[in-house]
């Protein structure tokens, strides 16, 4: 066929920059994580607050990739190889669009626990919490843009360290609770804080597994011991 390059050519243009589309969108939730887990850190209001404005344009660029998406499976018609490209971009920015509205919630406690008493220690484990997961998203973003399998290995092996971090900080509250019931309230809202950074772990995996899937063609069994040892009806968000 001799159109058959042109095609191809083209399909390569659109693929570019629709990747190019979620790398943008990845670095607005990195964004947004960091700017969250400081705002809460200092108890910058005005910051949470342009956290939570910022999450519209999260939004929008999730919609713009699957608008161009559903484009370019309509006039390209992909097979095999490329359509699970196509695919695994849709469930991409699928997963940052969720880390993004995790990063809002977590802005949105900020103007909660500005008035109550701060717990002590708190603060400094959330944003360590809060950084390593944005250090995950970067680097599975990284392994996307270099289709590289290995890198977005590492990245679903550290969920773990995140599953742990999120255990300890779930039994330090309950510890805060029993020891003085007036730390019952801020307490729960770190504990939401907490299990939608680790949440957030949790789609930080899930895009490696695409980046996997994308690059093998094969989706990673399940075979990693999940540190979450919290019962999921344990004060869940």
């Amino acid at each position: 066929m001799p159109d058959t390059p042109h095609i191809s050519s083209a399909f390569d243009r659109d693929l570019e920059a629709l990747q190019a589309l979620v790398l943008e969108m990845g670095a607005l939730v990195q964004t947004a994580i960091r700017e969250a887990a400081l705002s809460f850190d200092t108890r910058d209001e005005d910051l949470a607050a342009r956290v939570r404005a910022d999450d519209a344009r999260i939004d929008a660029l999730e919609e713009r990739i699957n608008d161009e998406a559903a484009r370019i499976i309509a006039l390209r018609a992909p097979r095999a190889r490329d359509m699970r490209l196509v695919l695994s971009v849709i469930k991409i920015s699928a997963n940052l669009e969720r880390i993004g509205d995790y990063a809002k919630n977590l802005a949105k406690r900020t103007g909660v626990l500005l008035q109550l008493p701060p717990i002590e220690g708190a603060a400094a484990s959330i944003r360590r919490m809060a950084r390593e997961v944005e250090r995950m998203l970067h680097d599975v973003l990284a392994a996307y843009a270099a289709r590289d399998p290995d890198l977005a290995l590492d990245v679903r092996n550290r969920d773990h360290e995140i599953d742990q971090m999120y255990t300890a900080l779930f039994r330090e509250f309950l510890t805060f609770m029993m020891e003085d019931p007036r730390n019952i309230t801020a307490c729960m809202h770190l504990h939401f804080i907490a299990k939608n950074i680790e949440r957030m772990g949790d789609h930080a995996t899930s895009i490696a597994d695409q980046v996997i899937y994308t690059v093998t063609g094969d989706i990673p069994v399940e075979d990693r011991p999940k540190g979450d040892s919290t019962s999921t009806t344990h004060m869940a968000p």
